[in-house]
């Protein structure tokens, strides 16, 4: 079982990552003032002592601690780690993300030090911006000059003002007022802020201070404590969360993630980068993701080369294991490159020209994010070409090995949002293929069927579409795709005429009863009950009434299509086991 310290944004998220797993855990707030909703939590309300903290975890069979408390609950988070300590458990500290200290920021080690600055500065007009909770801390300096405190306009924050003895005719709100129109309303000569991170409005504060001239102090988020024989993992985004309670918690997850390829990519550019640079080789490396967050990889090394070996989770994948390398040299600019294994895009419809390599450009980014200077990258991926081969790539118009890809750097085990991203790029392809048609199909049988219709075609032109109808038509309304012809089978032809835009058999059967029905509309009158599977009705249904029934089919699927593609033309082909093609 999972306990969170929350009531913050990162308790929020962290929220959300545990629920993904349907597994119970405990979400733990001072108060009830955070409004979240939790399906598969529970949120325990009060502030608790350690006697009632170490009574609770043995109580509930505590097995790891979140704390996603403020960075400046510092009783908080030592409780925290001494309770780990008691119990005996380790402890994820989800901090937030931080911008690098500037210097021209007036940066103060504490209150005390803050107050000794502001001094020393001569500022008498000042809009503090720490909370309701510095009031005290900060009460040398408002007592002899003037201050203004933004604090949240609750009861609660109310009281701790007044009990503190702060003038309430100073006192502003974030309900009412932002930075910027607070600073042109008061003329302070200067702001003082907490190093909250960019969840806590950090770079808007600064950028509303510097917009308005004005000198910035800001108060230094504590360290976090550390202590013997227990093990704290700093993570601050929630791919990280995950990852490490998959990893302290296996079977809390019952589906593990992975990584992408363009992540995989990056952490050995880094690798890379670090031994030419100084020699060194770390056995991990930390990797800036796309959303900002930083997590750590595991590489290995080469003669001139490191490497990543590609774990994608749960979510199937032909990547799976494969090494990916990059070598990195000097260079008076920065430039990525591909190497053995690493394919070459031939088409247009994708982020770079015909003969690039095929890394898109989200990695492309995530290397310039994390490596600061000049260099030549090449990656590279032994086997890649005969790997590729088991792709979409051939398809895709992609030739001489795999993809470098991925938008969030993490693969969830979620095989149908890939699958769906991937539908959408193939009909990109398709559409810059220049074919004014393309034909959509739900898989290889299907395919080989409908080619034979349009001969002339590109390769290109002819789109998987799975399970994934709705997404699909969707797609090439998107793309404007004038002509669109729809290859399906009768399992998913009969759950489709029902309006089941995604036909996977987790969300939809085939309702025999509907069935029925378009039989009796073609005329046909059979006994389904003992009826199995759809295909079956190839065989019951008499030879001459089978154009019939595949009239019926295919107009009830137009009723729940058409619409889908309302400036383009949709064809259905209804196809049999045998590949006999109905049209309506």
């Amino acid at each position: 079982m999972i306990l969170v310290f929350g009531g913050t944004t990162e308790g929020r998220m962290a929220a959300k990552v545990l629920e993904e797993s349907g597994a119970t855990y405990y979400y733990s707030t001072r108060s009830d003032t955070q409004d979240i909703k939790l399906v598969h939590g529970h949120h325990v309300i009060g502030a608790m002592e350690m006697p009632e903290m170490v009574t609770f975890c043995h109580e509930h069979e505590i097995r790891l601690i979140v704390d996603a408390a403020h960075p400046f609950a510092i009783n908080l988070h030592h409780n925290v780690v001494n309770l780990a300590e008691q119990i005996g458990v380790p402890v994820i500290r989800y901090d937030r993300i931080y911008p690098p200290h500037d210097e021209d920021l007036a940066w103060c080690k504490d209150y005390d030090d803050a107050i000794n600055q502001l001094e020393t500065h001569d500022v008498h007009r000042l809009l503090a911006l720490t909370g309701v909770n510095t009031i005290a801390k900060l009460r040398d300096y408002w007592n002899s000059h003037e201050c203004w405190f933004r604090i949240l306009n609750r009861d609660e924050s109310h009281a701790g003002a007044l009990k503190a003895g702060f003038p309430v005719d100073h006192l502003v709100y974030y309900e009412k007022d932002d930075t910027a129109s607070l600073i042109d309303r008061l003329h302070p000569q200067a702001i003082i802020t907490k190093e909250s991170g960019l969840s806590g409005g950090f770079d808007e504060k600064i950028h509303a201070a510097r917009q308005a001239g004005i000198k910035i102090f800001v108060v230094e988020r504590p360290e976090y404590p550390t202590a013997d024989g227990i093990t704290v993992d700093h993570i601050n985004g929630p791919h990280g969360l995950r990852r490490i309670v998959e990893k302290l918690l296996p079977e809390f997850y019952p589906l593990h993630s992975g990584l992408t390829t363009g992540t995989c990519a990056t952490a050995a550019t880094i690798a890379a980068t670090i031994r030419l640079k100084t020699g060194e080789t770390p056995t991990s490396v930390p990797v800036v993701l796309p959303n900002g967050e930083t997590i750590h990889v595991d590489v290995t090394y080469g003669d001139g080369y490191a490497a990543v070996f590609k774990q994608s989770g749960d979510d199937p994948d032909v990547t799976n294991g494969i090494e990916i390398r990059a070598s990195v040299e000097p260079s008076d600019h920065f430039e990525i490159l591909g190497g053995e294994g690493v394919g070459c895009f031939t088409v247009p419809g994708f982020d770079f020209p015909p003969g690039e390599p095929a890394i898109n450009k989200a990695p492309r980014q995530m290397m310039r994010d994390n490596i600061h200077e000049n260099v030549r990258i090449t990656i590279s991926v032994p086997h890649g070409a005969e790997i590729a081969r088991r792709t979409f790539n051939p398809r895709l118009g992609i030739e001489g090995g795999i993809s470098i890809i991925g938008v969030s750097g993490i693969v969830k085990p979620f095989s149908e949002e890939a699958f769906v991203a991937s539908i959408r790029k193939c009909m990109q392809v398709a559409k810059a293929s220049g074919s004014d048609r393309v034909v959509i199909n739900s898989g290889g049988k299907s395919e080989r069927f409908v080619k034979a219709q349009y001969p002339d075609l590109p390769q290109q032109a002819f789109v998987e579409y799975g399970n994934y109808i709705g997404e699909t038509l969707a797609f090439a309304n998107e793309l404007a795709i004038k002509y669109v012809t729809m290859g399906v089978m009768l399992g998913k032809a009969v759950k489709l005429a029902a309006g089941n835009l995604d036909t996977h058999s987790r969300h939809t059967t085939m309702d025999k009863d509907f069935v029925m029905s378009m039989l009796h509309e073609a005329s046909i009158d059979i006994d389904i009950s003992d009826l199995t599977l759809a295909r079956e009705l190839w065989e019951r249904i008499p030879q001459e009434k089978l154009q019939n029934f595949a009239t019926v089919v295919i107009n009830h699927c137009n009723r729940y299509c058409s619409p889908l593609l309302p400036n383009g033309n949709l064809t259905i082909l209804l196809i049999t086991d045998t590949g006999t093609i109905y049209n309506s």
